[in-house]
């Protein structure tokens, strides 16, 4: 499936929100606020979401998530690929703390992004922030 960088954006959205094969209500709520206020998809009308949800999900059923991140990957620019990387790591870090396989998966997803540790290390740091406890 040929993408442009904003598929491949909502693709690695998907795939980060789905990797284990479950949508958990956080996830499925954190999903749709990365993209709801993100340009372009802020001014897509809801059959246009729901048409690229739909063909998504369809390459997700048929790749699974690492091969959806790694095919979207090749059509995001570098700055577009750290954003991707942070989008990604906010999505798994919504439903609960980082999990091992979470962690496992988000350092395949920066070795396919090419973003380098100091900066995967930040941004996990500050999703745990981000995303801390209250009491």
């Amino acid at each position: 499936m040929p993408m442009d960088s904003s598929k491949a954006f909502a693709a690695i959205a998907l795939a980060a929100v789905s990797w284990d094969g479950t949508l958990t209500q956080a996830g499925s709520r954190s999903l749709r606020h990365a993209l709801d206020y993100r340009q372009p998809f802020a001014t897509y009308p809801a059959d246009k979401m729901v048409s690229l949800m739909d063909e998504l999900l369809q390459a997700l059923r048929q790749q699974g998530a690492q091969r959806l991140m790694v095919t979207a990957s090749e059509a995001l620019n570098p700055q577009q690929r750290r954003t991707a990387y942070a989008m990604a790591a906010e999505i798994m870090r919504s439903d609960g703390p980082y999990q091992d396989d979470e962690l496992n998966i988000l350092s395949n997803l920066a070795e396919v992004l090419m973003v380098d540790a100091r900066l995967t290390n930040e941004i996990q740091s500050t999703m745990n922030l981000l995303h801390g406890e209250l009491g």
